[in-house]
């Protein structure tokens, strides 16, 4: 099962604990620093873990990242003229069906679909999910909500994996 792991921040702890199929993405809006980037880069390439940069594929691209992640407010497609290297990752995020239409034309290969369980203005329930994430061909993604009681549930849909941010920041250790 897919698992993408959102952070804000470099924290080696939080990052090393996490098993190593798990997807990093680092999404710190508020205070990006490219210093950062550059650090979490090294840090998930010692460790093998996957990198993708949030909301800015060109840096993603220039700085030779695993991929790019897109979020669902994002809209554009500048991104298809760029050149990518061939196993560049687009991961995207969608909270209905025209966003997921967006998603796909931005060339997403895997695309998030959240709120499975987490009660916010985008909540979804499973039922919601289900029927949603069977109208597109592309891989899904659970987000929103996921902990270890709820995470069986995944079974009951057609979703490739989860992403989030408590679940992980919940782990013990590998």
């Amino acid at each position: 099962m897919l698992k993408y792991y959102f952070i804000n921040r470099f924290d080696t702890n939080l990052i090393s604990k996490q098993d190593r199929d798990t997807t990093i993405i680092y999404r710190n809006y508020q205070t990006y620093n490219l210093d950062n980037v550059l650090k979490i880069k090294k840090y998930c390439r010692k460790k093998n873990f996957i990198f993708l940069l949030s909301n800015n594929i060109k840096h993603a691209i220039k700085f030779n990242l695993d991929g790019a992640y897109i979020p669902s407010f994002n809209i554009n497609i500048e991104h298809l003229s760029y050149a990518k290297k061939t196993n560049f990752l687009i991961v995207g995020s969608a909270h209905n069906l025209r966003e997921i239409r967006i998603k796909e034309k931005q060339g997403c290969k895997i695309i998030m679909i959240s709120s499975i369980f987490k009660k916010n203005k985008n909540y979804l329930g499973l039922n919601k999910f289900k029927l949603i994430s069977n109208l597109t061909d592309k891989k899904i993604i659970a987000l929103g909500g996921l902990d270890k009681n709820n995470l069986k549930y995944l079974n009951l849909t057609k979703c490739s994996g989860f992403a989030g941010i408590s679940y992980f920041e919940q782990k013990k250790g590998p």
